[in-house]
């Protein structure tokens, strides 16, 4: 946004608050066309891929967006839902569940959600909600341990769009949730549900997405954050240390990632003829093609071929009501002071009424 486009401004218009959801991104369509810009995108953040960009641009446009979107393009048509992708459809859900949850609390919240990567994307909901005058956002990354790669490279968007403004609005942020007693207990009420249903395994298998060895070393929390969220899950279960495991998925290229490796702690389950493994995803709050695709398939397909017995994949925490709680309370602790807030013009008709009474004494 420009100065030149930025919404006119009329004195007295009341100002909101704002909650602004983020997710990673999807395509708009499970097809090659649609998948190559999205990729393009995603893989052209410097924030993604920390390698040389002289070097990455040529290994981005002369080999990977020439080969990988058709592969891509299946597996997405193999998770699409008929209103489109999980992640954009179960992310709007729960922009619209939030809502209705802090309109219970306070009058006058506004709440919207963005990609990161793809549509709608966070400047043109940013755009959106200066429209409408809020004049005070929380950004809320829906990543619950931090990394540089997903929650700073949201947050980078955001302020770079602040810079285009002449009237900025408030901004806050929340940097991660990865150890909050409402996620917590949620994702471990997730698990317990599901074994209700359909019986406990002999392993459980806790699936976080990977990042390249370096991030550790650089200074990332997300490792220690992952090993937290996992250890804490497993005490609300009651598990020992022995019958779960932390594990890191979706390695890409040749590079170490974060270790154990999901698909090779799956496989090594599956020589051992372990009779049942159930596997669930704490590091996505809802399903995507990480989860539906890559665990619930791929990982599986490796299990079994292995020699594993049943295979299990849990689904995320997507609209289940004590996580959109857990959302709910985590978002209203980092609104504080910003609830029910009168606007300007109310407080100057407060401060004259005030000023004209104490004349007349």
């Amino acid at each position: 946004m420009s100065y030149a486009t930025e919404p006119s401004y009329t004195h007295g218009t009341p100002e909101k608050t704002a909650v602004l959801l983020i997710n990673l991104g999807t395509p708009e369509a499970p097809t090659a066309a649609a998948v190559r810009p999205y990729l393009r995108e995603f893989l052209g953040d410097p924030r993604v891929v920390e390698i040389p960009r002289a070097a990455w641009w040529l290994i981005l446009n002369g080999i990977i967006l020439n080969t990988r979107p058709k592969k891509s393009a299946a597996k997405y048509a193999s998770i699409w839902m008929p209103e489109g992708s999980p992640l954009k459809v179960h992310t709007e859900r729960q922009a619209a569940l939030l809502q209705g949850y802090l309109g219970e609390r306070s009058k006058g919240i506004v709440v919207e959600y963005a990609m990161r990567y793809g549509n709608p994307s966070i400047p043109s909901v940013l755009a959106k909600l200066k429209e409408q005058n809020c004049q005070r956002i929380l950004l809320v990354p829906l990543y619950p341990q931090y990394a540089a790669s997903t929650t700073a490279t949201a947050c980078d968007v955001a302020f770079a769009e602040l810079q285009a403004m002449r009237n900025t609005p408030a901004l806050r942020t929340i940097k991660h949730f990865h150890d909050r007693p409402g996620y917590i207990k949620a994702t471990a009420q997730n698990i317990r549900d599901y074994w209700t249903l359909h019986g406990r395994p002999d392993k459980l298998v806790m699936s976080f997405h990977g990042l390249p060895r370096y991030t550790l070393d650089k200074g990332d929390p997300y490792h220690c954050e992952c090993q937290k969220s996992g250890r804490l899950i497993a005490e609300q279960l009651g598990l020992s240390e022995d019958q779960y495991f932390i594990t890191f998925q979706s390695r890409f290229g040749r590079a170490e990632w974060l270790q154990p490796y999901t698909a090779a702690t799956l496989e090594r389950l599956g020589r051992l003829k372990t009779r049942r493994v159930d596997v669930v995803c704490p590091g996505f709050v809802a399903d995507c093609l990480e989860t539906l695709e890559e665990i619930a398939m791929e990982v599986r397909d490796e299990f079994l071929h292995a020699g594993g017995g049943e295979y299990h994949y849990i689904p995320c925490l997507n609209e289940r009501p004590d996580w959109i709680h857990a959302l709910t309370d985590l978002v209203a602790d980092n609104l504080q002071g910003w609830l029910d807030q009168p606007d300007k013009g109310q407080l100057e008709q407060s401060r004259l009424r005030a000023l004209g009474m104490g004349a007349k004494k």
